[in-house]
């Protein structure tokens, strides 16, 4: 299996280095990283990844700022993650930190951790073991902050 990680110099937490590092304490993988200076750049960093460098899944890294104009650009960057998968046949799990998520910077340096580790599993899982997902479906999971939880009838 091989990962691609694309991550950006916009944000303020090296999303590249928590997500290798998570990478490699759940499953023996090949990594190919690329970095690059935005959000808006990383669909097409994720679609080199997947067909110069033949990765089997991709993570979005990205911190978007906390000014409307930087929600437009994730936005944005959204919409090309998502037209690369359609275009690519394969899966990237974007992984965005907003700043107007945390109260402080402390928070959100804890989120950006917490959020990466926990998608660099979710990105084993799709690829490697698809069964584990599927006994979570409809449990209310979150990446980064508490899970929410199934819904109650």
């Amino acid at each position: 299996m091989r990962v691609g990680v694309a991550d950006t110099t916009f944000s303020r937490v090296n999303m590249g280095v928590i997500a290798i590092d998570e990478l490699k304490k759940h499953a023996s993988v090949a990594i190919e990283r690329v970095t690059v200076p935005g959000i808006k750049d990383l669909p097409v960093a994720c679609k080199k990844l997947i067909e110069e460098r033949r990765c089997d899944i991709v993570l979005a890294l990205g911190m978007p700022g906390g000014q409307e104009k930087d929600r437009l650009c994730a936005h944005e960057a959204t919409q090309g993650l998502i037209m690369t998968q359609l275009l690519t046949n394969t899966h990237i799990i974007e992984v965005f930190v907003h700043e107007d998520e945390a109260k402080d910077e402390r928070e959100l340096a804890w989120l950006a951790e917490q959020r990466t580790r926990e998608h660099a599993i979710n990105a084993i899982k799709i690829v490697l073991y698809p069964r584990e997902l599927e006994r979570d479906a409809g449990t209310g999971q979150r990446q980064g902050f508490a899970d929410a939880g199934p819904a109650r009838r």
